[in-house]
């Protein structure tokens, strides 16, 4: 079957080749070609002459992602090396350099042509149309051509060289604990299996461990989080004229802000749907009230936790999608067998695990670091979630190929819920308690967590644009946790600095919510699922193949969910809760 190892970048090309310099080059004459095109802008063009332009910005968002998504692909597998770095950096300048070049189109698509021949052009535009509504969107939010060409070349050693450099510095943390008598040096992955621990002492340890490194590093991480945070506001709010800082990352997921604000506001009142699992996981452990280092402990105390091979591991996942859709089975199936996963935990390494769509055209590449855990078996479903719904969308142009973010994690959650499926009908009563307490340990980790690690970014946006320090920071942060777990968890103030352990605060700001929208929505989904039956894999397929062709809203809205409603939302909430119950009661 599959073994466990490192992922073939040959589809792209190494950096070392003639083929590679070739790429670059062809790709410099395309913008070149395009540039020309400048003086054949008119408002009143045809239609024809139109989607010409359109498709040669399809031709150079492509080979532009081929070259840079082998450097970004080569660096997250190793962070630590300096010609990795260097290519990324080059790469970077590179796209800095081909966004100036062709800047000119988006400007005056967005700014300088009419309502009624913008209109005529999108008519007949077909699953483009979205697109180029969308930039129309974001047109009162765009600056001058000399302006935006300014930020696009700045950007290389501003914003994103501070993303890289907190990168360098925390993947290159080594952990140096000592478990059972025997003194360890460990990757953060190593160290997260310790958090789930049998032993209470040891996780303790381990979050120790971890939150230490990062208390010793604040002074940096701070100063490096605090100019990020400075730079989203300078450019998006005093710049741009976008409202609020969330407001910048929902426009470009074309979301409304009253759709994230419902979505939020359910998630604080619901706040407590998962106290009584805390009561019942603390009762299970022996403990009279769990603390927060014992929040993803094994629920049955003194059972050891149960481990996969990577080979039964990639089964269970195809399986488990197999028995919904053969189909998407075989897009997950193809991920393994071009060997486009990067699988093995090695130092170096970029940690956690995140899928990569190139093109629509090459299969995605995925990246877990896979450490034998039921988790990583569920991480594996995640990620291969993500290249199928990549896949499913590959006949979309790359322009619209991508799910808005909302809807980004909408398959890589309901493959997760379809594993869970397919493992809880081969467990003894003794095994489901163990699995359903998992489940719901994910449930809040990717729904609760995930809001108020949002809830946390609006107040730390605020605090940052007031003047603020770490320290202040992190109390903010214990507040926020406060007012998550209420009395239902004993907090310690060592966890005031873990949100500078949270890499999409300083990657992809906003980004989290993303979480708990598509995990409630999956929840919908796979409750529909349950109730139509095989009927439903192709409702389902069409909303993964529409990629970002649509507006999620509309999208969504054609199948009967309305996520602008608070009932949407609590709806899931509700699923929860009904999880919860039927685990007390085995």
């Amino acid at each position: 079957m599959y073994k466990q190892g490192k992922w073939n970048l040959s589809d792209l090309s190494d950096h070392k080749s003639p083929k590679f310099a070739r790429q670059i080059s062809t790709l410099e004459g395309k913008v070149k070609k395009f540039e020309k095109l400048k003086k054949s802008l008119n408002p009143n063009m045809p239609s024809k002459n139109f989607l010409g332009i359109i498709k040669n910005i399809e031709d150079i968002a492509e080979n532009a992602s081929v070259i840079g998504g082998y450097a970004s692909l080569w660096y997250a597998s190793d962070t630590q090396s300096d010609e990795a770095t260097s290519l990324v950096t080059k790469m970077a300048k590179l796209g800095s350099e081909i966004d100036n070049k062709t800047l000119f189109f988006d400007l005056w698509w967005k700014r300088k042509i009419d309502e009624k021949n913008a209109l005529r052009l999108m008519k007949d535009s077909g699953n483009l149309r979205e697109y180029l509504r969308h930039k129309r969107l974001l047109a009162k939010y765009s600056l001058s051509e000399p302006e935006e060409k300014i930020i696009n070349t700045l950007d290389v050693t501003g914003s994103t060289a501070l993303v890289k450099l907190y990168d360098k510095i925390t993947n290159a943390f080594e952990y140096i604990i000592t478990v059972n008598g025997k003194k360890k040096k460990l990757t953060r992955e190593e160290l997260t299996v310790l958090v789930r621990s049998n032993s209470p002492k040891t996780r303790e340890l381990a979050y120790k461990t971890l939150l230490t490194k990062y208390t010793k590093n604040k002074g940096v991480l701070g100063e490096i989080y605090q100019n990020l945070t400075l730079n989203w506001k300078n450019e998006g709010i005093e710049i741009r004229g976008y409202s609020s800082p969330i407001s910048i990352r929902n426009i470009g997921n074309d979301v409304e802000d009253k759709t994230v604000n419902s979505l939020l506001d359910v998630c604080k009142k619901n706040s407590d749907v998962f106290y009584k699992f805390f009561a019942y996981k603390a009762k299970m452990l022996g403990l009279k009230k769990l603390r927060r280092y014992d929040l993803y402990a094994p629920s049955t105390k003194n059972i050891k936790e149960k481990t996969y091979s990577y080979e039964s591991a990639s089964k269970l996942v195809l399986n488990s999608l197999e028995k919904f859709s053969p189909r998407l089975s075989q897009y997950a199936d193809r991920v393994f067998k071009e060997n486009h996963i990067d699988s093995e935990v090695r130092p170096g390494k970029r940690d956690g695990a995140f899928c990569s769509t190139i093109t629509p055209k090459i299969t995605p590449y995925v990246l877990v670091n896979y450490t034998g855990r039921a988790r990583d078996v569920f991480t594996l479903a995640h990620e291969l979630g993500h290249a199928v719904h990549s896949q499913a969308a590959s006949d979309q142009s790359i322009l619209v190929a991508e799910a808005p973010l909302p809807l980004a994690e909408t398959a890589s959650t309901f493959s997760e819920l379809l594993l869970y499926d397919n493992i809880s009908d081969q467990m003894t009563d003794s095994e489901k308690i163990t699995i359903l307490s998992e489940k719901i340990d994910d449930l809040y980790a990717t729904i609760m967590r995930q809001a108020f690690f949002t809830i946390f970014e609006m107040s730390a946006h605020k605090q940052i644009a007031d003047g603020t320090t770490v320290d202040e920071l992190s109390k903010t942060y214990s507040a926020n946790l406060k007012t998550q777990f209420g009395n239902s968890i004993e907090l310690s103030d060592d966890f005031g600095i873990e949100w500078s352990c949270i890499p999409h605060f300083f990657h992809t700001p906003f980004y989290c919510y993303a979480y708990s929208f598509g995990n409630l929505l999956s929840l919908s989904l796979f409750q529909r699922y349950k109730k139509e039956g095989a009927s439903f894999e192709k409702t389902y397929i069409e909303i993964l193949a529409a990629g970002g062709s649509k507006k999620p809203e509309t999208l969504l809205s054609e199948y009967g969910i309305d996520i602008s409603s608070s009932k949407f939302w609590q709806d899931g909430f509700d699923y929860v809760k009904m999880q919860v119950k039927e685990l007390v009661s085995l």
